[in-house]
């Protein structure tokens, strides 16, 4: 098996906060021991915030306690990704105190589990009569997808096999009631999740049937599109349900068309690269193209249409979900971090199946702008919305916008992000390669050592003045093998110091030959700032560009500007230099110089006004990455940047 170590400086820390700052703080929220603000992600009366309630929602699901369930009924999901979370930080940083935590939980979620494998605290206490009867909306199998990716990678870490047989026995109580086979149900969960996991467990345990499931549950999807409302009619037949006139709405389910002809990312965004990922999945394993070819579609239309310049996705609260071509407003989108997590997830599974710079490209910038931003440099707080522009005073005053938050809450009363951030950083490492046979891809540049099966390779990686990365390999025997550098779409050129010779191709430097010894590769990749305009279909973005320099995108944040900074503009002569910035301490930050619009006197008492002459001034611009924002105080933010010309 492939070891992986991270020496990054900028993803150690991160993962060094994940250890001493999330998980811990994590565990207490979960223990309901923390006098916190809990916020709602909206303001939704629905929403419950009072407390997180998971364990002793297991607790009370045991016998162990008593009282009722408390929040969402997707509640046991927070602290299956919280476990995984300790799973791939123990492959870091072993600490005994965390596996001792780990293994209270296991003994707690064994207690919990039914003797045919049946697992869910909320339908076991609260509605156990409708056990995979709401599927549209019950999260089971959602559920059992996180438990079953939380004990495979905490079974791969320390062998443990407790969680494991916990979740083999769900998976097969699952497999026992779902299936093409006469009596089980033709249909799957309402949020995706499972199909991805069960690849996992498939691979972990070599079961061909987990493996099958997953790709039942994604071919069944669809095929009959009024699925879910026959069992709600099904359901008030048998007297399980009172009718409320409920109407399933299939396309926000992804299950509207079957997966094969749906060429388009619709509903809700997490649910959507959740399930391309379990698509992409399947079909590297079992060489399903038709999954493949619809993974494709729906990649192009989300990338080229429907995705934010920081890798978000989702461009509305209702429903937290996609719209329409080029619809990207930058005021009221929604770009939860779950999504784009998601997006990671789904473009490392397309890389598995088709080397392409692009699947790479998304993956680095969804990972190091729209993920990173949901959590503080304190590792304590958190966006489940990522904003692309934000004043304060509306916020505060349109309920429009409720969902979008000026600062990271520490907690909120949908949990699903916290949890998810540690796990995805804490597992970095994962993204940096693909491996076929006799190829390496490196699609990341994180210093690191890997320890692979027939040879050592580290990579020394620094964001300065360029990309600079050196790269070692080490053999003990003759090695033939072909090593795949990308080059980053948003390099200008690069050098490359290398024995022997190197191609170009699919945006990846190509080097084969026979490896022995020890050789260094050494790669200068030139790391402009650049402007990036939007297509011109997007309307929120006319007459206005974004800043990139390497991997991260750049705002303006008031922190460092005047107030207003929806009237600054930058102009053709806007050069900006990189300089360290002191109060955030190792983060580079742009400074130049551009022009404002002036609020004159004439403006004092009227809204309106004719032929009025506009007054400028000049002032300076800074600009930090965008994952930094929001880290000192309460202000307003902008990534699109007015631009005059």
């Amino acid at each position: 098996m492939n070891q992986i170590k991270i020496t990054d400086k900028f993803w150690s820390n991160y993962i060094k906060l994940i250890k001493t700052e999330m998980i811990p703080f994590q565990w207490d929220i979960m223990h309901d021991r923390l006098a916190i603000d809990i916020q709602k992600e909206r303001d939704d009366g629905f929403i419950p915030s009072e407390k997180s309630h998971v364990i002793e929602n297991f607790k009370i699901a045991a016998g162990l306690a008593e009282g009722e369930h408390y929040g969402w009924w997707f509640q046991d999901s927070d602290i299956y990704k919280w476990i995984e979370g300790v799973a791939h930080t123990l492959r870091h940083h072993p600490d005994p105190q965390l596996e001792e935590w780990v293994d209270q939980v296991a003994d707690l979620i064994e207690l919990t589990q039914e003797e045919d494998g049946y697992l869910n605290t909320h339908y076991q206490t609260t509605a156990p009569h409708l056990k995979f009867r709401r599927l549209d909306q019950s999260h089971e199998l959602y559920c059992a997808g996180h438990l079953i990716e939380a004990a495979v990678a905490y079974y791969n870490v320390t062998k443990k096999d407790k969680l494991l047989k916990i979740a083999c026995k769900f998976a097969d109580c699952i497999d026992e009631n779902f299936g093409p086979e006469a009596g089980k149900i033709h249909g799957s969960d309402g949020h995706q999740e499972i199909e991805l996991a069960l690849v996992k467990l498939y691979i972990c345990t070599n079961e061909t049937k987990y493996l099958k499931l997953s790709e039942y549950l994604l071919t069944i999807r669809g095929e009959d599109p009024e699925f879910y409302q026959k069992r709600l009619k099904e359901n008030i037949k048998l007297g399980l349900e009172e009718d409320l006139g409920t109407k399933v709405d299939t396309k926000y389910l992804q299950a509207h068309l079957p997966l094969a002809q749906q060429t388009a990312a619709e509903g809700h965004a997490v649910r959507m690269v959740y399930m391309c990922s379990g698509m992409a999945e399947v079909a590297f394993y079992t060489g399903n193209q038709e999954l493949l070819a619809a993974c494709k579609k729906i990649w192009r239309n989300i990338t080229q249409r429907r995705m934010y310049v920081i890798g978000g996705i989702g461009s509305t609260v209702h429903g937290e979900a996609f719209t329409g071509d080029y619809d990207l407003p930058n005021d009221t989108m929604y770009c939860e971090t779950c999504a784009a997590i998601g997006l990671v997830y789904f473009a490392h599974s397309m890389l598995k199946n088709e080397v392409n710079r692009q699947y790479a490209d998304i993956l680095e910038r969804a990972l190091y702008n729209n993920v990173i931003s949901g959590m503080a440099l304190d590792g304590k707080h958190y966006f489940y919305v990522n904003p692309l522009e934000v004043c304060p005073a509306f916020v505060k005053e349109n309920p429009g916008k409720s969902h979008i938050k000026g600062t990271r809450p520490a907690w909120f009363g949908c949990a699903c992000c916290p949890p998810n951030l540690a796990r995805t950083i804490s597992s970095v490492e994962k993204y940096i390669y693909t491996f076929a046979e006799g190829r390496i891809y490196a699609h990341l540049y994180i210093s690191h050592t890997a320890e692979l099966s027939d040879m050592m390779l580290e990579q020394e990686v620094s964001f300065a003045e360029k990309t600079s990365v050196t790269i070692r390999i080490t053999t003990k025997n003759p090695t033939v093998k072909t090593l795949y550098f990308r080059i980053p779409s948003w390099t200008a050129g690069y050098h490359i110091t290398v024995e022997g010779s190197y191609t170009e191709a699919d945006g990846y430097l190509k080097i084969k030959k026979e490896w022995l010894g020890s050789e260094i590769i050494n790669i200068q990749f030139e790391m402009p700032v650049l402007k990036i305009m939007s297509h011109p279909k997007v309307r929120a973005n006319v007459g206005k560009v974004c800043i990139q320099r390497g991997p991260f995108i750049y705002c303006m944040e008031e922190a460092d500007n005047e107030a207003d900074i929806h009237l600054t503009y930058i102009t053709d002569n806007t050069v900006f230099k990189v300089e360290n910035n002191h109060e955030l301490e190792g983060i580079h930050v742009l400074r130049g110089a551009g022009e404002k619009l002036v609020i004159d006197e004439k403006w004092s008492d009227q809204l309106y006004a004719y032929n009025h002459q506009s007054t400028w001034k000049s002032v300076k611009i800074t600009l930090i990455p965008y994952y930094a924002w929001a880290n000192r105080s309460l202000g307003e933010l902008q990534v699109w940047i007015n631009q005059k010309q």
